[in-house]
């Protein structure tokens, strides 16, 4: 059974608000849960439009309260700037919370300015991230933890509250694949991506499409021309400045993306059209990769009222041709 979830971004068009979207993103999220989705899942960005959400988590504990049945995932964490135990921490009390409807997905991130900002260095970036990880794992999985190795040193504590989890994984290379799978943790695919790329990820991982989860862009029109000319003129409005937000953390060159080739690659591998356009493209890309499970990125117009009836026509259109 195919599973479909909002993948929310929080970005920032233009002329808008940071606090005004972070409340906006919330009232996507419950629209998601009435319009029939599975799950949401929380974007986290820092000092950029591209994402005005700096903490995924906080956003899923506010979300959690305004909906009683749909999951919240975090897609993702950034461990490289952040202390696994105080994250586990955090996730072990959203579970709880939400009464299990919580999934910590957590990534290595970038050589972004944050490891400078939040003093964990370039070093965790570029060779911390394995233990990070199974620190992050022996405090889901333990009641008590400790760790001695090269990042983090510390007596043994309790976990309180404790609560066993598997987080998800977000892969964009094969060393990070093979440390997923050499963990038996699901990993998260990017939109950046299409269905052949995704399916050799899979086939590197080991084969097994069980548990992956793949993000994607979605937006719902009358015609698939119609959807894909739309999202061309506002996409790039977004997607420019926020792109430019990536700042090195040292003098490494940052790699620069073609905004309209981007959008295009977007629209053509992800559901942008018609209800119909939409579900055969979600299930081809099943059919190529053996994952059941997706996110689609719902703010492509960047017009709240207009994002609201995407989701809500999603859920209308698409979603019973991909369940009946």
């Amino acid at each position: 059974m195919v599973r479909i979830g909002v993948f929310i971004v929080a970005a920032q068009f233009p002329g808008q608000e940071p606090g005004r979207v972070l409340a906006n993103a919330v009232e996507l999220i419950v629209a998601a849960e009435e319009a029939g989705f599975d799950d949401a899942w929380i974007a986290e960005h820092h000092f950029m439009s591209y994402g005005v959400c700096p903490s995924a988590t906080t956003l899923a504990a506010a979300a959690i309260g305004r909906t009683t049945r749909i999951g919240l995932g975090t897609a993702v964490s950034v461990l490289s700037t952040r202390h696994p135990v105080a994250l586990a921490e955090q996730a072990a009390m959203l579970h709880h919370l939400s009464g299990g409807r919580f999934t910590l997905g957590v990534g290595r991130g970038g050589p972004w300015v944050d490891l400078e900002v939040f003093g964990t260095g370039v070093e965790r970036y570029e060779r911390g991230f394995g233990e990070s990880l199974d620190l992050l794992l022996a405090a889901l999985s333990q009641g008590r933890v400790a760790a001695d190795g090269e990042f983090f040193r510390f007596r043994e504590v309790a976990m309180v509250p404790e609560a066993r989890l598997r987080p998800v994984v977000a892969c964009t290379s094969q060393a990070t694949v093979e440390l997923a799978a050499a963990r038996g943790l699901p990993m998260l695919l990017g939109m950046h991506i299409g269905d052949a790329e995704k399916a050799a990820m899979v086939t590197g991982y080991g084969g097994t499409a069980k548990g992956h989860v793949a993000a994607g862009v979605a937006y719902v029109a009358d015609s698939t021309a119609e959807a894909v000319r739309e999202l061309k003129r506002s996409m790039p409005r977004w997607l420019a400045p926020g792109l430019a937000g990536y700042v090195p953390v040292d003098g490494r060159r940052r790699a620069s993306r073609d905004v309209s080739a981007y959008v295009d690659l977007l629209t053509s591998i992800h559901p942008v059209g018609s209800a119909r356009h939409c579900a055969e493209t979600l299930r081809r890309t099943s059919e190529v990769t053996g994952i059941e499970h997706f996110i689609v990125m719902v703010e492509g117009l960047g017009e709240h009222r207009r994002t609201l009836e995407n989701i809500r026509r999603f859920g209308a259109e698409v979603l019973p041709l991909l369940t009946g």
